[in-house]
């Protein structure tokens, strides 16, 4: 049995046709159930120690960032939305124009841990309205490359502002969060739990979940290093580069017997 969720309708559909059994193979193709949710309620629908093991790949997907409309990537100029789930009430677009200046400085500081949090901010605030990836990517530029650093090297410099702000609206680090709680209350004793991360704070708190987790006694750990793509991976997927993948094995549940 396969259980899915996404919070993306079109990931949702691309994947129930894909899964679909083939001509011929019904009788011995897997069940599969598939749930237009966040991993977060993860413990809502399954029966606690019911799973055998729990893949949790994070973040936006290729078919989002390279879709323009999605508003997710400055490389295709789209309308500011970086909605997963396209039904959700809180979009980029309000983000941008309508947070005040202090909040904004502060999640783009601290959901993409970018040091020029409050010079975008401002520059953001006195550019408004913002409408398109396009003029958000220009804004954010100009304001946070340093005077020393030339066009062309590193990492784009809006990157940061466009991923604290996806960040934000998704709610990913909180889901994360309820998604670690949630697995050691699904899993059976000995399931596996394996999460691909993208960015330094997903990772920071799924490693620091399965070291607290470790000295409690709820995982063994599989990996004492994130596992990380080979040259021939990521020669084939470039953004293979950044992905982590860290992974833990549910311990047995052990009941304490008070010594007299």
């Amino acid at each position: 049995m396969l259980i899915g969720f996404d919070k993306d309708t079109i990931a949702l559909e691309m994947a129930r046709k894909r899964l679909t059994a083939p001509e011929g193979r019904q009788q011995d193709w897997p069940a599969i159930t598939l749930h237009h949710a966040s991993y977060a309620e993860m413990a809502e629908r399954l029966a606690p120690g019911s799973v055998d093991g729990v893949l949790a790949d994070l973040g936006v997907s290729s078919m989002q960032f390279d879709d323009a409309s999605r508003g997710f990537s400055f490389q295709a100029d789209g309308r500011l939305d970086m909605r997963m789930n396209p039904d959700a009430e809180l979009s980029a677009d309000q983000v941008v124009n309508q947070f005040d200046e202090s909040d904004l400085a502060d999640l783009i500081y601290k959901f993409g841990e970018e040091r020029r949090s409050r010079r975008i901010a401002r520059a953001i605030v006195r550019a408004r309205p913002i409408k398109s990836t396009a003029h958000l990517a220009r804004i954010a530029s100009a304001a946070a490359r340093p005077m020393n650093q030339p066009r062309g090297k590193g990492i784009h410099p809006a990157t940061l502002t466009f991923q604290a702000i996806r960040i934000y609206v998704n709610r990913e680090l909180e889901d994360l969060g309820a998604l670690l709680n949630a697995a050691p209350q699904v899993l059976k004793p000995g399931g596996r739990l394996v999460v691909i991360s993208f960015h330094s704070l997903e990772d920071r708190m799924v490693k620091d979940a399965m070291r607290d987790g470790a000295r409690d006694g709820v995982w063994e750990p599989l990996t004492k290093k994130p596992v990380i793509a080979s040259e021939a991976e990521i020669a084939e997927n470039s953004r293979a580069r950044s992905a982590k993948m860290r992974a833990a094995a549910r311990m047995e549940v052990r009941s304490r017997v008070r010594k007299r």
